[in-house]
């Protein structure tokens, strides 16, 4: 069981080191319990909005804010090893900030039920995708039409989209590089 005083002591200590609100770092807190310690995707206004971290990979709301992105990487980098580090049970009072994971389930679950509960999920646009390592899958929805991909040996922790005219997604996994156009795609059925 995580220790509620010490996590808050390390919630408050981030906060104050880095000019923050304890409840934004609750969020990367949060949001990297949903991702297993390994990656985060959250929205939360004193990052800009829509967030997300991984090793090697941070990305904010406020996209060319280099010191919001210095902040975020410190914190959930430390939280990271933090999470990674004591048991999955989330102590009182973290679900009680305004922040959303992004991790849906029943009526808000757009993928098959068959893939279970996704590690991450996170959207753009038009475009969203869900990651399940446990089936090795990777679900794209792009402008409604869903796609099911065998995400094979690949852990993938971070993903990026292109700003082009044909709005693609890249993720990163143990492995490098992950394109979409590597993976095989499978029937959702």
């Amino acid at each position: 069981m995580a220790n509620a005083p010490a996590e808050a002591d390390i919630i408050a200590r981030l906060a104050r080191d880095h000019g923050l609100s304890t409840g934004a770092v609750a969020a990367v807190l949060q949001a990297l319990r949903h991702g297993g310690g390994t990656m985060a995707h959250f929205s939360h206004a004193e990052f800009g909005g829509m967030s997300q971290w991984s090793a090697g990979m941070t990305m904010v709301g406020d996209m060319f804010n280099d010191s919001l992105k210095a902040k975020l990487s410190a914190v959930a980098g430390e939280l990271s090893v933090y999470v990674r580090n004591q048991p999955a049970e989330q102590p009182a009072g973290l679900a009680e900030t305004s922040y959303r994971s992004g991790v849906a389930s029943g009526a808000d679950a757009w993928w098959p039920a068959m893939l279970g509960q996704p590690s991450a999920v996170g959207s753009q646009n038009d475009m969203r995708y869900a990651v399940f390592p446990a089936a090795h899958r990777l679900a794209i929805d792009d402008h409604g039409s869903m796609m099911i991909y065998d995400s094979g040996d690949h852990d993938i922790t971070g993903v990026s989209q292109s700003q082009s005219s044909e709005s693609t997604l890249t993720f990163a996994s143990q492995l490098g590089l992950v394109r979409v156009s590597e993976l095989t795609r499978v029937d959702p059925a």
